[in-house]
């Protein structure tokens, strides 16, 4: 793939692409990566969550990707206008990480974990199968979703490369 196949997935994003895309997200600690993918149409999609609730936003017009509740939503109706169908849609998920130790209990403190457990009731509810997973842990994780074969490519320092 060339350089220019790339779509950067920013913090608190989400892009959908198909065809010879490669979507690519870096930083996840405690953010999640949320990967969609339709085998037949070949149309991916991918999320950069970054909180489990839009309940929790203090701001006025909300960033739709920022939270799971509303970034998973948003990202089915993007794929769905390039021909996806959610019956045949798989999720992936990566990051979730609790990147620091705490004292404490709180859960507030544990936002990868509740990340996750949110990332995956929404998948739940718009039943959508979660095919491969790599969350939790301690470090941060760089991931590429390629639309043309719906792999997913994990990095992470500790774990060098692998596919999911």
């Amino acid at each position: 793939m060339t350089p220019d196949s790339y779509i950067k997935v920013g913090m608190a994003d989400l892009q959908v692409a198909s065809g010879a895309g490669i979507l690519k997200t870096t930083g996840l600690g405690s953010c999640v990566g949320v990967t969609l993918y339709d085998p037949k149409t070949k149309v991916a999609g991918m999320a950069h969550v970054m909180l489990p609730s839009s309940e929790i936003a203090k701001e006025g017009a909300i960033n739709t990707a920022k939270y799971a509740d509303t970034a998973i939503p948003e990202m089915i109706t993007r794929m769905n206008r390039m021909g996806a169908v959610n019956s045949r849609m798989i999720a992936k998920l990566a990051g979730g990480a609790q990147m620091f130790a705490f004292g404490t209990t709180s859960d507030t403190m544990r936002i990868g974990p509740r990340n996750v457990e949110s990332c995956k009731m929404q998948l739940k509810l718009l039943s959508i199968p979660i095919v491969a997973e790599d969350t939790g842990g301690s470090f941060g994780r760089t991931i590429e979703l390629n639309s043309e074969n719906g792999i997913l490519l994990l990095r992470t320092v500790q774990q060098g490369v692998k596919e999911l």
